[in-house]
């Protein structure tokens, strides 16, 4: 027997393969350059200054690429990382160029924003790329600020994702004053006068006041550091209970606030999952969960989630951003806030389960008291592990299920039965 689909059902076949083209068109620009061995400097530095996860984060962009040889005569000028993350943001179009479209530019002259104006720091139009229309067919580009000289001519179309990403090849690397300025030395930035001008005055202070806590987010910053301030009401609130800390607590706490890598706001949304901090020492995890809900981006430590609020400065090796909670590690807060729902008796809900490890359970119980006063680990090598399979857990949920309601979107279109 033939079963053919009825005329009605016509337009919903057509949403539903509409739904699966959209849910694959997420791009990742170090693959599609892996494909094509001449670009692989370009590619390894995509990389390595962060661009490529911020890439993969942008819809409507075109990557200008340059081969191995012009890759090479950029970085015989041995320019800092800094530099180099400015001057390849600077071939990143924030609008979608194919080989078609640059062929027919209205007027034959666009003006196109890059990623390097995007970040604030671009001087004026250096942000800016100038595309025309040459003679022959040719297509030139140049920086805005560099006297209106076309330097670069395309090449050719490496790919193309229609309205989503195109990358291509132009001949050589844009030009830039701006973009190829030496960036302040890492020492030379203030770290807590930075987080005082933000909102994070409190904290700032607190660090300033723990010389060894200090120094060790300074001695990060040549290496790259990404720091977490909580904001001043947040840690006002939680004064006393740090003060209630041993000296030794006092430190990590200070040092859970900071990550001894570089890492901006779309690395933090690509790269989920666990992250060691400054306090990390062997056994002592002092790791927390980055986590992202479409743009709000959260850290987990599984007593306290705290949401970023506001990027204070993302200037590579350094980035700080504001958040609205202190982050409280499972170290020192033995299992505080891990049960939100106010049981009259905990001990005696609590009591049906001794057979995974009396020691785990005897710790519940004794939360309130290690409240205010320890700082020495809580947890056993076991636990550790347990905590990382939650967390891993924990940050898998989100993708299965919405894949799940798309199985089950196109079950109930098709009428297909549902095993799951």
């Amino acid at each position: 027997m033939h079963h053919h689909l009825r005329p009605a059902m016509m337009p919903v076949l057509a949403a539903a393969v509409l739904l699966l083209a959209t849910l694959s068109q997420a791009h990742n620009i170090t693959r599609i350059l892996a494909q094509h061995p001449e670009f692989s400097t370009f590619n390894h530095y995509l990389t390595l200054t962060h661009l490529a996860p911020e890439i993969n984060g942008r819809t409507t962009i075109t990557v200008c690429a340059v081969d191995n040889a012009a890759m090479d005569e950029l970085l015989s000028k041995h320019p800092s990382i800094y530099t180099i993350k400015n001057i390849l943001s600077l071939h990143v179009l924030l609008d979608y160029f194919g080989a078609k479209k640059l062929h027919q530019i209205t007027n034959g002259t666009a003006l196109a924003a890059t990623m390097y104006q995007a970040t604030g720091t671009a001087p004026g139009s250096a942000g800016f790329v100038n595309i025309t229309d040459l003679h022959g067919g040719k297509v030139g580009f140049g920086a805005e600020n560099n006297d209106g000289t076309l330097t670069s001519t395309f090449v050719k179309s490496v790919e193309e994702m229609p309205y989503n990403i195109s990358v291509i090849q132009i001949s050589k690397i844009l030009p830039s004053a701006a973009a190829e300025a030496p960036a302040p030395a890492p020492t030379q930035q203030n770290l807590t006068s930075i987080m005082s001008k933000h909102g994070c005055k409190v904290f700032a202070d607190t660090l300033s006041s723990f010389g060894d806590a200090l120094t060790t987010f300074n001695d990060n910053l040549g290496g790259g550091l990404t720091v977490f301030c909580p904001l001043d009401d947040a840690f006002k609130a939680f004064l006393p209970k740090f003060k209630n800390l041993t000296a030794s607590g006092k430190l990590a706490l200070l040092e859970f606030h900071g990550v001894p890598v570089y890492q901006s706001l779309a690395t933090l949304k690509s790269n989920n999952g666990l992250q060691n901090t400054l306090a990390t020492d062997g056994a002592n995890k002092f790791d927390f969960t980055v986590q992202n809900d479409g743009e709000d981006v959260t850290l987990n430590t599984r007593l306290t989630t705290a949401k970023i609020t506001d990027t204070i400065i993302d200037q590579q090796p350094l980035a700080v951003f504001a958040i609205n909670k202190v982050l409280l590690p499972k170290e020192l807060f033995k299992g505080q806030a891990l049960a939100p729902a106010p049981a009259p008796e905990p001990s005696a809900a609590d009591a049906p389960a001794p057979a995974k490890g009396k020691k785990k359970k005897k710790k519940a119980a004794d939360a309130p008291a290690a409240d205010s006063n320890s700082d020495a680990p809580a947890d056993s090598p076991g636990d550790a592990a347990d905590d990382t399979a939650d967390d891993s857990n924990g940050a898998v949920i989100p993708e299965g299920r919405s894949f799940g309601n798309v199985v089950i979107a196109l079950g109930l279109v098709f009428g297909l039965p549902l095993v799951l």
